[in-house]
């Protein structure tokens, strides 16, 4: 069994209106994550993975190119501590 990985991340650039949290949602879903994905009100979008290690890092080079009509320009990861969810979900914007 590998190890469960938990980490915040933050994604800045052309992030919203080019349906980065609906794209975040079905491949962390594919992934097997847990965790949520929403837009902040500074333009960014924000969300938390947890599961295996090899996922969460799947997810995060994922992120760093997004949907098609994303442009990335920074992902910021920082640890978090431990999710209790079992889904992956969409919030609403904070």
């Amino acid at each position: 069994m590998s190890e469960t990985k938990t980490v915040h991340v933050r994604i800045e650039g052309r992030v919203q209106g080019v349906w980065y949290r609906a794209w975040t949602v079905g491949e962390a879903r594919k992934l097997g994550l847990s965790g949520w994905v929403r837009n902040r009100s500074d333009g960014s979008v924000e969300a938390l993975f947890q599961g295996s290690s090899a996922a969460v890092d799947a997810m995060l080079a994922a992120c760093r190119e997004g949907p098609p009509a994303a442009r990335v320009s920074a992902v910021t990861v920082n640890p978090a501590e431990a999710y209790d969810g079992t889904d992956f979900e969409q919030r609403a914007t904070v």
